[in-house]
Formats: structure tokens, C-alpha cells, sequence
């Protein structure tokens, strides 16, 4: 099984639940677990009663078990203002307060959340040798598939922007000749070195995930949920990413024989309904079911976590990841 576990899905079936059960169960197993949260609800705090930030912290009561929880306003704002620093370092005076105004426009803009908080989880993973398995509790499907599609996309860009660098500084060199000797400024450009940096940085994410990561799909069973989970399968696959299993949960429980009343005639109809589903997911869909996880009366923490950790059957033991 491989040291990276990303758990998605539509909002609300359960996500959070599903990874911090998962999380338990690799701890008790005894894997050095990190459980990291991306999604701004921030219920890994609720899971664990427990009070989480963006560094990891030891779940009180659970041995070997860390949590953290990545805010992505927080992230924009620290991400920004590292490229507001290292702009400033290269360009002149005159340049350094469009840059800031320029800066301050984007933080709202389309792909300023996902190209920070995707940063801060690779960063997890690039720094994750003190663990064993480290599982990303993923925001809603769209905003993950975003940040999952990253590394092809901006690889590309980056190649493109330093063979324009180039090209600028080649004809600079050859413009600019001192002494019948041509300028040397290719090497030790600043600019260049930032995007060679920002070159690997999306070379190990795309490797990571493709090579150390596996994929689960968390849906509940209605059809809303079926199709987006279909539709995420198929385009997790066009990014060559294969989803490891699917997990069902929030399954309705079916009422004792002799009850008969209206809500006992509406769980069994509700039950039927589901049991249909469930052999669409088994037939149609080509990642097994691994959990199939009934509602519970109460929130699931504690004792009740443990029992939804037993209900999952997904591989604890761990491989050491091939891209560090």
C-alpha cells in the first residue's frame, strides 16, 4: 500500500469521517499516522474534539497518530507573500509596488486558492519521513480534481517560461558585447533558477502521485452521489490516476421483521433503494467497494470511530515512498 492516501468525494457524504477512521485504524495497526485535512470545514477538529492548526499535532488519547488542519485563506496569503518576496529580491525599485498591487488583485482570483493549498500538501509530502501513512482529507471533488490535474498542467507552463527566459538571455549575451567578449548572464539567473526550482517542485508532485499515492472515493448512496463518483473515476483515470476502492457510506438501517409502522415501511423501502445501488457500484463500476458504512444515531467519534475503522477494509501496512 502506498504512504500517500487521498480520500474524495462529493461534500457531505462523509469524507472527514472515513479518513480519521482510516487514520485510527493505521495507528492502532501500528503505522506513524499523519491525517491532514484541506477542506475549510475543518471537521477533523469535531472528529477528535480536539483543536488542530497547519502543524501537526499528537490526537490526545491515540498513540502515533498526528492531525493537522491546512486553512486555504491562510495559505493564499502565506503563499502570495513568498512570491511578493522573491519578486521583490529580483526586480527594481520602481517594479516593487505594481508587483505588490498586482499581488493583492490575484488573491482572489480563480486558481490562487488551489495553487497555494496544492504547494502546502506537496510540501507535506516532500517532509514526511517521520510517518509511515499520511492521509489527505480532501476538499469536494472539483476543487480536488483541480489541484490533482496541477502538476501536467503548470509542468508544461514552466518549460515554456524558461525557454523564453532563455531565448531573452541568449540574445541579450549576443547584443551585449564588452571588449569583443560577449556578457555571461545565463548562468546564475536568478529567474531561471526560481523556475528550475518550481521545475522539480511539479516533478515531484506528479511522481508522488502517481507512484506513492493511492486514491479512495467516498459516496453515500444516492444518485447524485453515483454520478459524481462516476464522473470522478473517469477523470482521476484521464490524469492517470486509478481510484484504489470506494467506500459507501450513511447506509440506511433496515428495521426489525415485526415492525410495521410508516417509518419502519419507509426504512425497507429506503433499503431497497440502496441495495440497488450498491449492485450498480459492484457491476458498473470498476474499483471494489471496500466499506460499506451505516448511519450511526449519534456523531461518530470515539467508540464509534473505532467501529467505522473496523468496517473498512483497506490495507494498513505501508511502503516507503520512491520519490523523496
Amino acid at each position: 500500500m502506498e504512504p500517500f492516501v487521498f480520500f474524495g468525494g462529493k461534500g457531505g457524504v462523509g469524507k472527514t469521517t472515513v479518513s480519521c477512521a482510516y487514520a485510527l485504524r493505521c495507528a492502532h495497526d501500528g503505522q506513524r499516522t499523519l491525517v491532514v485535512s484541506t477542506d475549510p470545514a475543518h471537521s477533523v477538529t469535531d472528529v477528535f474534539d480536539q483543536p488542530f492548526d497547519d502543524s501537526p499535532q499528537p490526537v490526545a488519547g491515540i498513540d502515533g497518530l498526528d492531525a493537522m488542519e491546512i486553512d486555504p485563506e491562510d495559505e493564499v496569503t502565506r503563499h502570495l507573500d513568498e512570491i511578493r518576496q522573491d519578486l521583490s529580491e529580483q526586480v527594481s525599485a520602481s517594479m516593487v509596488n505594481e508587483i505588490n498591487r498586482q499581488l493583492e488583485m490575484s488573491h482572489g482570483t480563480p486558481g490562487a486558492y488551489e495553487s497555494a493549498l496544492f504547494d502546502r500538501f506537496v510540501d507535506v509530502m516532500r517532509n514526511s519521513e517521520p510517518y509511515d501513512r499520511v492521509i489527505f482529507d480532501t476538499s469536494p471533488t472539483g476543487s480536488t480534481l483541480r489541484l490533482l490535474g496541477l502538476p501536467d498542467l503548470l509542468e508544461g507552463w514552466i518549460d515554456r517560461l524558461m525557454h523564453k527566459r532563455r531565448t531573452s538571455i541568449d540574445l541579450f549575451e549576443k547584443a551585449a558585447v564588452g571588449n569583443n567578449e560577449p556578457r555571461r548572464v545565463m548562468e546564475g539567473d536568478p529567474v531561471l533558477a526560481r523556475l528550475q526550482q518550481r521545475k522539480e517542485f511539479f516533478e515531484f508532485a506528479g511522481s508522488a502521485l502517481h507512484d506513492d499515492a493511492a486514491f479512495f472515493l467516498v459516496l453515500n448512496p444516492d444518485e447524485l452521489s453515483l454520478n459524481e463518483t462516476d464522473r470522478a473515476i473517469d477523470d482521476l483515470r484521464e490524469k492517470d490516476l486509478a481510484v484504489r476502492g470506494l467506500v459507501a457510506n450513511k447506509l440506511t438501517p433496515s428495521p426489525d421483521p415485526d415492525e410495521n409502522g410508516r417509518g419502519a415501511r419507509y426504512l425497507r423501502e429506503r433499503v431497497e433503494t440502496e441495495t440497488e445501488r450498491l449492485e450498480t457500484i459492484r457491476s458498473e463500476f470498476e474499483p471494489p467497494l471496500v466499506a460499506e458504512i451505516g448511519w450511526r444515531s449519534s456523531e461518530v467519534k470515539g467508540n464509534l470511530l473505532a467501529d467505522v475503522a473496523d468496517e473498512l477494509d483497506i490495507e494498513t501496512a505501508s511502503e516507503p515512498p520512491t520519490h523523496v
